[in-house]
């Protein structure tokens, strides 16, 4: 076994990903899916799998017969069955009234979740990489998600398994070269439509200034990740005596918070609560709460929520009013 082979098994193992037996792999017969399906062919012993393949034909590109074609040479070639579907994405898109990027994963996901239960298969392997994971950090935080963009894309979600989490998308080709596998790039990756399809090129310069940021960027997640589960256990174990929820309001029983204090409970209240949880809001909201409860004073307002004394402890209501500002 090759060093590139040795270390995405070692990588898989490390993480525990925890997937045995029958594994449908999602294969739409472009790079990093391709190398999925070969590389787990070839670890499939060492993994104890089984698999099966599935292709989803979007038919938005001309060239999509083309893609299935590659990939039903590469299951003969590998001798694994095969399930292909043609998805109807316009039409659902109109129907749905959403983006043609959201109808192909909606439908291609429903659809791969069914092959998967008929084949018995206990995930669908996807090629996610640790570009994908840079992508999607960097969108999360464009659009203001704060810590919660520091979790790294989990290996395994739901039925989904996504083995190479942790590899880069140049490996991938540079084993497919060396192993003479053809693959079929989508252009439309390229073309500057998505918010995703944007941030690429940006990223490309910045990894000529530092080709490690993926695999330091991941490490920081992962090290951000045990920070924040920290963090949550504590929070968690002051509801009952600091904090409660009852009904749709946040009850703080407690006049001496800090400030982190105040806006890890919150963020963990307002997640269950489904109130708006924006980073920046909550580091606004905060101080004026560790203000108000440390007065202990009459009843106040801050944008959306209104804070009310109550004998049993402050309680914070979402008013959900239609302009917020700052007021007393």
């Amino acid at each position: 076994m090759n060093r590139f082979k040795a270390d995405l098994l070692a990588q898989i193992q490390r993480r525990g990903d925890g997937v045995r037996g029958r594994v449908l792999v999602a294969c739409s017969g472009g790079g990093d899916s391709v190398a999925l399906l070969v590389l787990l062919w070839e670890l499939r012993k060492s993994l104890d799998l089984e698999l099966s393949v599935a292709h989803a034909d979007h038919d938005l590109r001309a060239e999509s017969p083309q893609d299935a074609d590659l990939v039903r040479q590469l299951c003969r070639m590998l001798d694994l069955d095969l399930a292909e579907a043609t998805l109807g994405v316009r039409a659902h898109a109109a129907d749905r009234k959403i983006g043609l990027e959201m109808s192909a994963r909606e439908l291609r996901w429903d659809w791969l979740r069914e092959e998967a239960h008929q084949a018995g298969a206990s995930a669908v392997a996807t090629g996610h990489t640790l570009d994908d994971h840079t992508e999607t950090v960097l969108l999360r935080l464009a659009r203001g998600g704060g810590l919660g963009s520091l979790h790294p894309l989990p290996p395994r979600q739901g039925s989904r398994w996504s083995p190479l989490i942790q590899t880069r998308r140049a490996e991938l080709r540079a084993f497919l070269n060396s192993r003479q596998v053809p693959w079929r790039e989508d252009a439309s990756n390229a073309e500057p439509f998505t918010a995703r399809n944007r941030w690429r090129p940006i990223l490309d310069q910045v990894r000529l200034e530092a080709p490690e940021l993926d695999r330091h960027l991941f490490e920081t997640h992962l090290q951000a990740a045990e920070a924040e589960a920290m963090a949550r256990t504590l929070v968690a174990g002051w509801e009952g005596s600091r904090w409660n929820l009852e009904g749709e309001a946040l009850s703080l029983r407690c006049e001496a918070w800090t400030e982190p204090e105040l806006r890890w409970t919150l963020e963990m209240a307002f997640r269950r609560l489904d109130w708006p949880r924006e980073a920046a809001a909550l580091r606004d909201l905060a101080p004026w709460l560790q203000q108000r409860l440390a007065r202990r004073g009459k009843p106040g307002s801050w944008g959306d929520f209104q804070l009310n004394p109550e004998p049993s402890g402050r309680y914070l209501h979402l008013t959900r009013r239609p302009r917020p500002s700052r007021s007393e």
